[in-house]
């Protein structure tokens, strides 16, 4: 890993650049905001199903 800076054009922040960590094997970044949504990422609910909607056509 390598430290990189990256320009980030959708932020609302008004941020244009970030300073983060880019893998110089596969170009995986993290930086802060990566690690703080992945240690709060939930698994999916097991065993809920989707509710289905259709609409008919004709």
């Amino acid at each position: 890993m390598i430290q990189d800076k990256f320009g980030d054009v959708a932020d609302e922040s008004g941020a244009m650049y970030f300073s983060g960590w880019r893998c110089i094997t596969c170009g995986e970044i993290l930086d802060p905001v990566i690690s703080e949504n992945r240690r709060h990422h939930h698994e999916p609910l097991v065993g809920r199903s989707r509710k289905k909607f259709a609409t008919q056509l004709g």
